[in-house]
């Protein structure tokens, strides 16, 4: 740390002292989070074990929620009088500025129905159609085809790209528009990996994400009341997918009372030596990420009334689940192996067999051709608010 202009003394060496965290400055964020904390803490909020962005308190009342992001507070519940009793402490304590009812929140337009939210980032992919001068371009159904071949290295015509900025700066825009589109977190997993040394072939692929998103800029996530308090999860892998390495890709997706909730698409960090093994660490994942909803959903004063589902296409990974006798063949997955059998054992997961014409995590693993990719789209929860009544652009594709 160096001494603020016009305090500088010469032949000692001194330190500052900060009597208040400044803006700018790495400690600053830690202090005000740390002042917040305490301020709703001594109102009776609890921060969230599994989220420590997340406080709540429960009373006879009701219950209310807060959210921070930074300096971005979002305050829930069904205790009316306990919300403006948090807003008059919370303005006490710093300067704060009500907005109203959420509408847009971090990026995210919130819609209200008469049957639920709709979540989506409209503005936000319109401003990117209209920066990469692509807000005329002509759409496509899908967004990546099906018989992609990407790899790292390609032929002498596939030629590295001498602008690789601008490329890095299409996918940081594009993984901030997978928080409400789900339907292309595959093919931005799949071109993002490729960002230390682009090439012509990447940006295409770039690009038909890109003419994806003409079809519907206004596409987005539908949440709908519901009285079931289920967690359901689907789960599924493809198997040495990648050309470079032959690591697989883990796609899942979990819903609770039929809203989807989490998603993810990402390659596997080992190779694996066969199908199953794929299968099941991709298991193991969705393991994670349940048993981190189970936790947050208790904070928020949800029970669970039964354990929580996982759907999967691999008999065999199922059966390894269940069955303690398979140790010469899970030998190299063993930590895996147990993680996910003492979850079945205490009866917190019950594991269950789908098809895979029915599995809908298989659009996260893979780029699927046109007919299967709209018979998984609508089970995602995909809703377009701004939707024509007559059908609109993708209809009108579909005839052609």
């Amino acid at each position: 740390m160096h001494q603020p202009p016009g305090f500088e003394t010469t032949g000692e060496s001194r330190v500052c002292l900060l009597r208040k965290s400044i803006y700018g400055l790495k400690q600053s964020p830690r202090a005000w989070f740390k002042k917040f904390s305490k301020a709703v803490r001594d109102v009776g909020f609890k921060r969230s074990s599994t989220d420590f962005s997340l406080f709540t308190r429960h009373q006879s009342t009701g219950t209310v929620i807060l959210l921070v992001y930074v300096d971005d507070i979002l305050i829930a519940g069904d205790d009316t009088i306990g919300i403006q009793k948090i807003k008059q402490h919370l303005n006490s304590f710093f300067h704060t500025k009500d907005l109203g009812g959420l509408r847009y929140f971090l990026g995210l337009e919130v819609a209200r129905r008469p049957d639920g939210l709709v979540l989506s980032q409209r503005k936000y992919c319109l401003d990117l159609l209209h920066d990469v001068d692509y807000s005329g371009c002509k759409p496509v159904e899908t967004p990546m085809d099906a018989n992609h071949k990407l790899c790292a290295h390609g032929s002498d015509s596939d030629s590295l790209l001498t602008n690789p900025e601008y490329y890095r700066r299409l996918m940081g825009k594009l993984i901030c528009l997978t928080v409400t589109r789900p339907d292309i977190s595959f093919a931005v997993g799949v071109v993002s990996r490729f960002m230390h040394a682009p090439r012509t072939s990447h940006l295409q692929a770039v690009k038909c994400i890109l003419r994806y998103l003409k079809t519907a800029p206004g596409q987005g996530l539908v949440c709908k009341p519901s009285s079931s308090l289920s967690l359901v999860a689907y789960s599924n892998a493809d198997y040495a997918g990648s050309l470079d390495d032959r690591r697989s890709t883990t796609g899942f997706c979990t819903y609770f009372g039929g809203n989807l909730i989490t998603w993810r698409s990402k390659k596997q960090s080992v190779v694996a030596r066969s199908s199953v093994e794929v299968e099941y660490r991709a298991m193991t994942v969705v393991v994670s990420e349940l048993t981190w909803l189970e936790g947050l959903l208790g904070d928020l004063g949800v029970t669970l009334p039964s354990p929580a589902t996982l759907f999967c296409d691999s008999q065999a990974a199922i059966h390894i689940a269940k069955n303690p006798v398979f140790h010469d063949r899970t030998k190299h997955i063993e930590v895996d192996c147990h993680f996910v059998r003492e979850k079945v054992q205490l009866m917190k997961l019950e594991l269950k067999h789908v098809p895979a014409s029915g599995l809908v995590a298989d659009i996260l693993t893979k780029a699927l051709p046109r007919q299967m990719y709209h018979q998984f789209f609508p089970k995602l929860g995909a809703y377009d608010l701004y939707a024509p009544a007559c059908g609109g652009v993708l209809e009108n594709i579909r005839k052609t």
